[in-house]
């Protein structure tokens, strides 16, 4: 490995037309769900996200272009996927070759026989470390590896604002995944899209305290694309221009101040009535949209159920320390403050159990450690956690075990990262190291 590693470095260095980075997934907390234009991905309204620690949740994309491929590859999770089926793909495609050759308008003429670099063949590679198409937000992450990598090959300098509206033709939210910590997605009013990008309102480092459990209920793709799902409900939904047109401007005003003055109360009120309001939407589409399923509803219950807690001490509430949302999909993603993160782990784990003979650390990896001590130096303390009875919290139902399939730990994280030739999915011949039959 070592070897091919070093192979595909000194190709990098020979012929500098590849490269590798991974990006990030973003979580909404005011959510997008409507276009205005279909072809250009213009939303009906804004949206406000934040942006999940790509050590735990990252799509990895390598590009290589050379004048000797044939035809334009993709690789997805080591599968094949014709670049023809998908219109989305071609456009991201199509709209950074051409800035290209505006480019080379510029440049001094070629060598004779020289193809220009705008007319090299690409190979593509990428790959999720989480479930695809799942309601995780891989489209996001996806399309901005993608925006980047090939802006990086085609040698384009663009920046983050420039590549989030061309990221944003593949994936409208993947806009979002060009920066890190916390991000609006302007919806614009130019017909033409100019003004429909992606725009931070804090980095990564502005709320250290905030971090966020991901419940993965179902691996499994959701019955309704998102595409499809949206079209359906502008079209039938009568409560979607109320939304539209009062709730979400008001609620991205009220986000981007929560968010800037670090008031979790606020953070987390928006974020849940907001995700309640965009599976209220879903359900007012007709035919109706069921993303939730009943562990989704479970997790919803026992959310505030946590926030209805009292002080066992004084009697008063502890107010509101945990807040929901749910994408196009069953699973959730769970927003706490550090200090809450081990009595909320506890919290699910004594209402969703693992699986039985599932191993603790596929379950809860508890990649921050928050379970050990110096009596229990590894993550062994949330296995005897486990084991230990009874649990004191309140009576809620008991789910079957694994109806949480996992729980996924992180934070806010940075924006799109490059990585070493070393890093590269491509051989040294151009195929995926990893491709599957």
């Amino acid at each position: 490995m070592e070897v091919e590693g070093a192979q595909i470095c000194e190709l990098s260095e020979r012929e500098l037309h590849e490269a590798t980075v991974t990006t990030p997934v973003n979580i909404a907390v005011v959510k997008y769900w409507g276009k205005r234009n279909n072809d250009l991905i213009l939303p009906t309204n804004s949206s406000i996200s934040c942006t999940l620690n790509q050590d735990h949740l990252n799509t990895k994309t390598t590009v290589r272009a050379s004048s000797s491929y044939t035809d334009d590859r993709f690789w997805l999770n080591g599968i094949e996927e014709t670049i023809s089926n998908s219109p989305r793909l071609t456009t991201v495609l199509v709209t950074l070759r051409a800035i290209r050759k505006e480019k080379e308008k510029t440049l001094g003429p070629l060598a004779e026989g020289e193809k220009p670099l705008s007319e090299w063949k690409l190979h593509i590679a990428s790959e999720n470390n989480f479930p695809t198409a799942a309601g995780l937000a891989s489209s996001s992450s996806g399309y901005a590896a993608l925006a980047v990598c090939i802006s990086k090959v085609l040698e384009l300098d663009l920046t983050a604002s420039e590549l989030s509206k061309i990221a944003r033709r593949g994936s409208g939210s993947a806009c979002r995944s060009l920066y890190g910590g916390f991000v609006e997605w302007q919806h614009g009013v130019d017909p033409s899209g100019e003004d429909s990008c992606a725009v931070s309102i804090a980095p990564e480092s502005h709320w250290p305290e905030l971090e966020a459990l991901i419940l993965v209920v179902s691996d499994v793709k959701k019955s309704t694309p998102s595409t499809s799902g949206m079209s359906t409900t502008v079209k039938t939904s009568e409560l979607f221009p109320l939304r539209v047109n009062e709730v979400a401007p008001k609620r991205i005003k009220q986000m981007e101040q929560a968010i800037l003055e670090k008031d979790f109360n606020s953070f987390a009120t928006i974020a849940m009535k907001d995700s309640n309001q965009f599976h209220a939407v879903c359900l007012d589409t007709f035919p109706p949209i069921f993303y939730l399923n009943d562990v989704s509803r479970g997790i919803i219950t026992l959310v505030h159920r946590f926030n209805s807690q009292v002080d066992p001490a004084t009697g008063e509430p502890l107010g509101i320390r945990a807040a929901y949302t749910f994408d196009a999909g069953a699973n959730a993603v769970i927003f706490v403050l550090k200090n809450n993160v081990k009595e909320l782990v506890e919290y699910i784990a004594s209402h969703f159990p693992p699986a039985t003979l599932q191993p603790t650390s596929v379950y809860f990896p508890d990649p921050f450690g928050i379970f050990r001590s110096a009596d229990a130096p590894t993550a062994s303390g949330f296995e005897e956690y486990l084991k230990a009875t009874p649990k004191t919290f309140e009576l809620l139902p008991t789910f079957e075990p694994g109806s949480v399939r996992r729980i996924i730990h992180t934070n806010i994280g940075d924006g799109p990262r490059n990585k070493p030739c070393s890093a590269s999915l491509l051989n040294v011949s151009g195929m995926p190291r990893r491709a599957k039959d």
